[in-house]
């Protein structure tokens, strides 16, 4: 996979990349005898003449992005372009940086739009119109590039992790600062600029200066200390839980007239450290999933006293920091993630141990997402720069020495990226995954699923 390199950029530049290559280079590719060609797999040595080739044909599409400052937290959002929108594809994200200079970081609205699939998947589909002018082609391919169009906002301290909600006709975008604070900002009016640019408007990368920067429509100090878990409620609108690195969880009501919210100064209370990630239940109201550097995961109910709310307690969930956890929107599971570098899966309705473990990951694992719609699928990616794709209702064929060592659910293992942070699958396309790491966006769809 071809990744850009880590030139300096200033922090109001983006750029965006396809997948496209040189003439020759593909010549090149296709002369390469098939015997000296092999699958690589993380972790085996490689020989002095040897190099990593990404094989495009394993993708049905496959671009990157890059902001200035590194997004190491980012959020989709939903959008009124239907779940069986054709080719090109638009998406949009709401992006928090963590620059080195904590006047310098941005809470981002970003619009990715152009979004193609990869050339040798187009040439296939186009091999029937050989006869076309070459000329015209030319014109054609300098109009299929991917485009990123963003609005960037000052944000005070890195955002160590941002998640968006539609409330009513708006939408929000919640970010936890390093300064301690939480913070709620409206997106609306950034997105709905980016929403109505066309394909012939000038790129859009507007930088909002101080004295045009519009407040937060909210703000909580509460915390102790700064955090990274957060979550929006699904089956309440506007409910938040944020938790903190002095292990405090804390619940957000929204107000009647929604002018604001209502933060429990009680904090829930249970762990021992850190609180690393909050889910909320996708299908019982008042129900949090919470993990913790103390190795536990536990489950609340928010309609108990905050002292008596955790119900259920996985002691020894993994053998290290319980990073990152994901609820199953289609089945009574949780995905968790460690550092320890494995993957568990959890069984709501007898969690005393992981129905399944997987130990792929060379290095802390800091993100797991189950897929929208299909309820064995999810994506795991770490801190190996490898995000793996999961198929729990796979087994294995037959034996086949190049993988036989590999467990047979691991569908997919995607590369090019320096330290992952996040992944999230798209909700409305299915397949798209979009990941962040130190060296930018990947935004990508396998064969696989």
């Amino acid at each position: 996979m071809d990744v850009e390199g880590d030139t300096p950029m200033d922090s109001n530049e983006v750029e965006m990349a396809g997948d496209e290559e040189e003439e020759d280079e593909n010549v090149q590719e296709e002369e390469v005898p098939a015997a000296k060609r092999k699958v690589y797999l993380p972790g085996q040595p490689m020989q002095s003449d040897e190099e990593l080739e990404c094989d495009e044909t394993a993708y049905v599409f496959l671009h990157q992005a890059k902001t200035g400052s590194p997004c190491l937290s980012f959020d989709i959002v939903s959008d009124s372009l239907g779940a069986d929108r054709p080719f090109p594809l638009t998406s949009y994200l709401v992006a928090g940086t963590q620059g080195e200079r904590k006047n310098a970081n941005h809470l981002i609205s970003i619009k990715m739009s152009n979004l193609r699939k990869t050339l040798k998947e187009e040439k296939k589909e186009k091999s029937d119109d050989d006869d076309e002018d070459s000329d015209s082609d030319s014109e054609a391919e300098a109009d299929e590039l991917p485009r990123l169009d963003c609005t960037m906002m000052p944000h005070k301290g890195c955002i160590n992790r941002v998640r968006s909600a539609w409330l009513g006709d708006k939408v929000v975008a919640a970010t936890w600062s390093e300064l301690g604070q939480v913070h709620v900002w409206d997106m609306t009016g950034s997105l709905r600029k980016l929403e109505a640019l066309g394909p012939q408007d000038p790129v859009l990368t507007e930088r909002i200066g101080l004295k045009d920067q519009p407040k937060p429509i909210y703000t909580f100090s509460g915390h102790q200390t700064e955090g990274f878990a957060m979550d929006w409620c699904q089956t309440t609108k506007g409910m938040l839980a944020t938790g903190d690195c002095a292990k405090n969880i804390h619940i957000w009501t929204p107000k009647e007239n929604a002018t604001g919210w209502i933060v429990d100064q009680r904090p829930l209370t249970g762990h021992e450290k850190s609180v690393e990630d909050v889910q909320w239940s996708p299908s019982e109201r008042n129900v949090l999933a919470s993990c913790s550097v103390d190795c536990s995961i536990k489950i609340w109910d928010t309609r108990a006293a905050p002292s008596k709310a955790c119900k259920l307690t996985v002691t020894k969930a993994h053998d290290g920091d319980v990073n990152v956890i994901n609820w199953n929107r289609n089945e009574a599971m949780i995905v968790s993630g460690g550092d320890d570098g494995k993957v568990k899966v959890w069984d709501l309705r007898q969690l005393k141990e992981a129905v399944a473990t997987f130990k792929h990951h060379s290095a802390p694992v800091t993100t797991v997402e189950w897929h929208p719609s299909e309820g064995s699928v999810f994506a795991s990616g770490g801190a190996d720069d490898q995000i793996a794709i999961w198929d729990l209702a796979v087994e294995r064929d037959g034996p086949e020495e190049e993988t036989a060592h590999l467990p047979p659910q691991l569908l997919f293992i995607h590369q090019g990226q320096k330290d992952i942070k996040e992944l999230h699958w798209h909700p409305q396309v299915s397949g798209m995954i979009i990941s962040t790491a130190l060296s930018g966006f990947n935004i990508f769809k396998t064969i696989s699923v």
